[in-house]
């Protein structure tokens, strides 16, 4: 039996033992992420179909599916932030008005289904949001004379 000679110094092993530690860390980091990102998908995917399912039972053409993650994501994106916010019940009133730009804006008797996409998404997004949503919207004055 024959031995070989260590030909390696203390601090070259030192080297491969810290870029081996390195690398290991920076893999598992990589699979957790996109661990994460994968169980995100799923759950945004999930969402985007209960979504869809509510719109499309109203009788309403949903926009696609990938749309719908785009926007809303898992948690509702901008919809959820803060939905009975001030500001942010200003600016979904600021959408109910008569399309004039500047001077000309004017608010409008809104048609129900203006509102109702909204309380979808709360509905399916933060569904600890709508109870107070609702009754803002409750105190808005809707008409229901469009069509289909």
């Amino acid at each position: 039996m024959s031995t070989v000679k260590e030909t390696s110094t203390r601090r070259g092993r030192s080297i491969t033992y810290i870029i081996s530690v390195v690398l290991l860390i920076v893999l598992a980091t990589i699979g957790l992420f996109t661990f994460r990102s994968a169980n995100e998908t799923a759950r945004a995917a999930e969402k985007a179909d209960q979504l869809i399912a509510n719109i499309e039972a109203t009788g309403a053409t949903a926009p696609s599916r990938d749309q719908i993650i785009r926007v809303l994501g898992d948690d509702g994106g901008a919809v959820c932030a803060n939905p009975n916010d001030a500001l942010s019940q200003a600016l979904f009133l600021s959408q109910l008005v008569n399309g004039s730009g500047g001077p000309g804006t004017r608010p409008v008797i809104a048609e129900s289904r203006a509102v109702q996409g909204q309380l979808m998404i709360i509905q399916v997004y933060c569904p600890e949001e709508l109870a107070q949503f609702q009754e803002f919207v409750n105190g808005l004055q809707t008409t229901d004379s469009g069509g289909q």
